[in-house]
């Protein structure tokens, strides 16, 4: 079914209106869901079903398995809060602040999020489909309320970068909607209304659009892998960009050799400083299915608007390559080598960088190259334990990345975001970050001079 339906009890005439709770209520409540939580004496799950809540505060609460159907949440603050398999049924968020928010498996069927923020949110397998309140007669029937809307309503909401992987969507109204590099992998948006909606970047890998209507929407740059598109209408769209399974630029095969032979070449010309063997050039060539690329050398490469998306680069050298504006999105760079590279503009979208070095590379006594990812898009990546020594990071986009244990000493962070990025306090001790976005303001600056 494309729908639910859920009773209340009672009938619909008898329902009462919305209850209104005081924010001193409300943290009761949720003082008590926390022992529910953590199973102390006392605790209670919190129901607050058809309450009104509208302007209150549970940010960074943990309110997973709370149920609130039916109630009133508009303008309420949910940013950070846990919300994991919560009862969120044709609930009002109308403007609400879901900001890095956690609704895996969260219940949304038929809930307003229109004008809400959900940048950066977890939505992985929650349910947005479309949904009908019920309420059970005394003759045991269920007769349908009349709840406006009934339809999952995403429209003009914010979900940039927030992960919606297996979300349920189909049927939901998602007009002027921001999806802005969201990953949507898998998601079922069949017969969703997407006009207008901004889908820049978007990862829609394996996602069913059948009998949707995307007419007027951007998809720059968006993924379209494996993307079930029947009956879709896209009448007007934008699909600058667009990556498919059709090669984005040149494909391998016009290099003329087997990746294998020209690896070989290549790292004879690095190994003989120039002598023997020849230089490899990747510029706009699309490298999906050219073969092996875990722990090649590609040292000293070029790759400009090269395509690696979904690759296994695991352990791979391109110390002081050129490889800006290529694309890296969900590629895994596990313990790769990048030092003294040019990045510039790169997008790596949800790619794993786990323990790769970034830092600089030392030519001699005096002489070092840094390695340069300004403006690049590290959105969603994961770069747990990187080397990222003297990286310069200016204007790049590391909004929720994971930069746990990463070494970011007099690393240049200038202008950058970093909007829900896993990072602590004392790794930005001597990191230039004047201009950054989304940090709090009481942390240090301090200015790295380039050296």
């Amino acid at each position: 079914m494309e729908s639910g339906t859920r009773g209340l009890g009672g009938t619909a005439s008898d329902r009462p209106g919305a209850v209104r709770l005081t924010q001193e209520q409300l943290d009761l409540v949720l003082k008590r869901h926390a022992m529910f939580r953590n199973a102390k004496v006392g605790g209670a799950r919190a129901v607050l079903a058809r309450m009104d809540l509208s302007g209150l505060t549970m940010a960074g609460r943990d309110l997973s398995h709370a149920d609130f159907t039916h109630a009133i949440l508009r303008d309420v603050d949910l940013s950070g809060a846990l919300l994991e398999c919560a009862t969120l049924f044709v609930t009002d968020l109308r403007g609400a602040n879901l900001r890095n928010a956690r609704l895996v498996k969260a219940d949304l069927r038929g809930a307003c999020l229109r004008g809400a923020d959900l940048s950066g949110a977890d939505l992985f397998d929650a349910d947005l489909r479309d949904g009908t309140l019920a309420a059970r007669a005394r003759d045991g029937s269920l007769q349908i309320m009349s709840v406006d809307p009934t339809n999952a309503d995403l429209a003009e909401a914010n979900l940039r970068g927030s992960n919606l992987t297996n979300a349920k969507l189909s049927g939901s109204v998602a007009m002027h909607t921001d999806f802005t590099d969201a990953i949507m992998r898998n998601a079922k948006l069949v017969r969703a209304n997407l006009r207008h909606a901004k889908l820049d970047g978007t990862n829609l890998e394996g996602a069913d659009l059948s009998g949707a209507d995307v007419r007027g929407a951007s998809l720059r740059g968006a993924v379209l892998i494996g993307t079930v598109m029947n009956l879709t209408e896209l009448g007007g769209a934008d699909m600058t960009g667009v990556l498919t399974e059709k090669p984005q630029g040149r494909p391998a095969a016009e290099l003329g050799r087997s990746m294998a032979e020209l690896l070989n070449l290549h790292a004879t010309w690095v190994c003989t400083a120039a002598k023997e063997g020849m230089a490899l050039d990747l510029s706009g060539v699309d490298l999906r299915g050219s073969g092996i690329l875990s722990r090649a050398m590609l040292t000293r490469g070029v790759g400009r608007g090269a395509v690696f998306y979904g690759m296994d680069l695991t352990g791979i050298q391109m110390q002081v390559g050129q490889f800006d504006n290529a694309d890296f999105r969900t590629a895994i760079l596990a313990e790769a080598d990048l030092r003294g590279g040019s990045f510039q503009g790169a997008n790596f979208n949800a790619a794993n960088l786990r323990h790769a070095t970034l830092d600089y590379l030392q030519i001699d006594a005096e002489r070092h190259v840094r390695t340069n990812l300004t403006g690049a898009i590290l959105r969603n990546a994961d770069l747990g334990g990187a080397r990222l020594r003297r990286i310069r990071l200016a204007q790049a986009d590391l909004s929720h990345a994971d930069l746990r244990g990463a070494d970011l000493r007099e690393a240049d962070l200038r202008g950058a975001n970093l909007s829900g990025a896993l990072v602590q306090e004392e790794q930005m001790r001597a990191v230039d970050f004047t201009g950054a976005r989304g940090l709090p303001r009481t942390w240090h600056v301090r200015y790295v001079a380039d050296e």
